[in-house]
């Protein structure tokens, strides 16, 4: 999604939204990670601050507060935390960890194959349905690489291990990682 994006050129119009337009982002964001976000919503997204909506090419929004970019979707599809925020907050998602060798893939954007999330060094201990918006990590590594949407359940993942088993929205490293927003 973000493998070539430059904010110059593909933002088409950006706007500080109303009140209840923001509050209704909230609630969404907030009823879609309900554990995971409850007891930081305020840090992350505080009531007083002013909420700006970048809409891009694609049909894609970013969702930004004091410059920077805390969430994006794609069409009206669920909201994506961004790595910068999962790093300051990593338990607000449930993780899937990829074994080594998926590494190199997972960085240069590449899908997750379901080998990849159920050999040995990979991890899935949490039990996750498909469409599930999930954070990846990595056997050896403490941060978190990229986050994406499950295709299959957790469940699924390990009795079919074959195919796409997450679908990769953002990742460490693209040009979203990369992108500075100066208002």
């Amino acid at each position: 999604m973000f493998k070539k994006f430059n904010i110059k050129e593909d933002v088409t119009g950006h706007t500080q939204v109303k009140s209840s337009v923001q509050r209704a982002i909230r609630a969404k964001i907030l009823e879609q990670y309900k554990e995971g976000i409850e007891g930081i919503i305020d840090d992350v997204m505080p009531k007083k601050s002013p909420l700006i909506l970048m809409k891009c090419h694609e049909h894609i929004n970013l969702i930004v507060m004091n410059n920077e970019v805390l969430f994006f979707n794609h069409f009206d599809g669920p909201y994506f935390p961004t790595l910068k925020l999962l790093h300051k907050y990593p338990n607000m998602l449930p993780r899937l960890q990829v074994d080594r060798g998926a590494i190199k893939f997972v960085m240069a954007g590449a899908n997750i194959m379901c080998p990849g999330l159920t050999s040995k060094g990979a991890r899935m201990d949490v039990s996750v349905p498909a469409d599930a918006v999930v954070a990846i990590t990595a056997e050896g590594k403490n941060e978190i690489l990229a986050v994406g949407t499950t295709k299959m359940s957790t469940d699924d993942i390990k009795r079919i291990n074959k195919n796409i088993g997450v679908e990769t929205a953002h990742y460490l490293n693209d040009y979203l990682w990369k992108t500075v927003v100066d208002l």
